[in-house]
């Protein structure tokens, strides 16, 4: 036995990893160019579409960060899967900037502003979302790695060990087959994450009852814990903030578009993005109700009440039974491998695509030296995340860190994919300011919040929601006046025709 896990529950693990690796590395043999490498060669149907973004948008970060909303929050705390699953639903049934997205055949969202913007813009574009994308997804390993240590009862000093074999086993499918072992091994990973969830959310359901948990909420928060507009740190700026950033990620985030991307068609990327809308309640709700469990179980002193993240994988520890705590070591393992692979492609086809494509211009590259270029790129990006990850100590709740690294590039990019699409003023000029101002107030907020004391202003959420909001408002601010002031050139048509 190792921690909390018996032979068999590490039998069940043993026989996961492998056929996900297996099945990652097989379809190898069918990446011959860049486009299979990036997007699949465009051939995702609407059921492996499905299965490919619910498995990627839900890792173990996002189990984590989402269980200590419950903790800290109660019910309030799910209200961002609200916020996601609306728009996506919108978006999905009227086609609303995807469509002309997809239809255009690019790969990236920065190719998509090149024709309108110029390369430059689209060189800006990548390198915005490259640095938002890899300060996001900087914490995935550390939170992963703590997930499976205080879970399973291992030795905290593994943590390094666990994070660097999360990463190998993640990166060797990855580098070799691209979107295509992604695709691939998220089918794989979906049906074993929904096992595992499904099984654990009734377990607490029976043993703890849900009149338990609704008591709990409102023991320690009262209306807050299910009015988010009164909650304790929340409010109005907390669902607005919300509001806005999620209908953004559902235009703008790379991870979530490239599935629109590699669709057959726009048709198939709407349908997509429509059957999946509900599982982004889903998302927020059942680890949150996991958050709760703890809340309601664990003893005072128990969890360090400026750590609350560990509170969740605490409460699995002594909760889950041998046999079933296999299972659910598998389902993280599914959701992170799914998450990690997805995200490092990502950002590497953007590096790619857009930051390296004054690179291609100036003599192209044949099919067999971009692929080799995109997967050291991705052998890099691991190397980045690990070196990140292990020296990079997260404090204060994870979701606002996910939140104002992700406004970074988010709140440029939706504004200028909006533009592009419907209107046809838009121009370099509002593009370039989009960028700037986007960028400039997210990534002042980190550095005056990094190191500063626990008292000081900057530490408040409702300080992070506000420079969130304030992000998105100068950007669009900056698209309108910036193209106003750019004297008129050559009369533009909007890309939704």
């Amino acid at each position: 036995m190792i921690g909390h896990l018996t032979w068999y529950d590490g039998a069940i693990i043993g026989v996961y990893l492998a056929a996900t690796m297996v099945a990652g590395i097989l379809v190898r043999k069918y990446v011959g160019k860049v486009e299979h490498f990036i997007v699949a060669g465009r051939e995702m149907n609407v059921y492996l579409g499905i299965a490919s973004l619910a498995a990627t948008e839900f890792g173990v970060v996002t189990c984590m960060y989402t269980a200590q909303n419950g903790y800290d929050k109660g019910f309030s705390g799910a209200i961002p899967g609200i916020c996601m699953a609306v728009p996506m639903l919108i978006v999905g049934l009227t086609g609303f900037c995807i469509k002309p997205l997809r239809d255009r055949g690019v790969m990236t969202i920065p190719e998509f502003f090149q024709e309108r913007f110029g390369s430059k813009i689209r060189w800006m574009g990548g390198v915005v979302i490259v640095l938002g994308g890899l300060l996001n997804m900087g914490v995935f390993l550390r939170k992963g790695g703590e997930f499976l240590v205080y879970c399973t009862g291992m030795n905290p000093h593994s943590l390094e060990w666990v994070m660097t074999a999360l990463l190998l086993g993640v990166a060797v499918y990855t580098i070799l087959g691209g979107m295509l072992s992604v695709l691939v091994t998220d089918y794989l990973q979906f049906v074993v994450m929904s096992v595992g969830l499904i099984v654990v959310t009734i377990l607490i359901l029976v043993s703890i009852g849900w009149t338990t948990l609704v008591n709990t909420v409102q023991t320690h928060y009262g209306a807050g814990g299910f009015n988010p507009f009164v909650g304790k740190d929340m409010g109005w700026q907390f669902v607005v903030s919300n509001a806005i950033m999620n209908f953004a990620v559902v235009l703008t985030w790379q991870t979530t578009v490239a599935r629109v991307l590699a669709a057959k068609n726009s048709k198939t990327g709407q349908r997509i993005y429509t059957a999946t809308s509900f599982f982004f309640v889903a998302r927020f709700l059942i680890p949150g109700i996991w958050g709760i469990a703890a809340l309601a179980t664990l003893s005072a002193g128990a969890v360090d009440p400026k750590n609350t993240i560990l509170a969740m994988p605490v409460f699995l520890s002594t909760f889950v039974p041998a046999g079933l705590m296999g299972l659910l070591v598998a389902a993280m393992l599914a959701a992170d491998m799914s998450t990690d692979s997805s995200y490092m492609l990502t950002w590497a086809s953007v590096i790619y695509n857009d930051i390296l494509a004054p690179f291609r211009r100036r003599r192209p590259w044949s099919e067999r030296k971009g692929l080799m270029i995109n997967r050291l790129i991705v052998a890099g990006i691991g190397v980045f995340l690990l070196i990140f990850g292990l020296w990079y100590e997260l404090k204060g709740s994870l979701w606002d860190y996910l939140m104002i690294t992700a406004t970074i590039y988010l709140s440029s990019m939706s504004v200028m994919l909006i533009a592009c699409c419907y209107w046809r003023r838009a121009n370099s000029w509002g593009a370039a300011g989009a960028i700037i101002l986007g960028a400039a107030i997210p990534l002042t907020f980190l550095v005056l919040k990094t190191g500063a004391d626990p008292a000081t202003f900057w530490t408040k959420p409702v300080v992070g929601y506000y420079a969130g909001m304030a992000a998105f408002g100068l950007a669009a601010l900056a698209m309108i006046v910036g193209s106003l002031l750019k004297p008129p050139g050559k009369k533009v048509v909007a890309f939704n025709g």
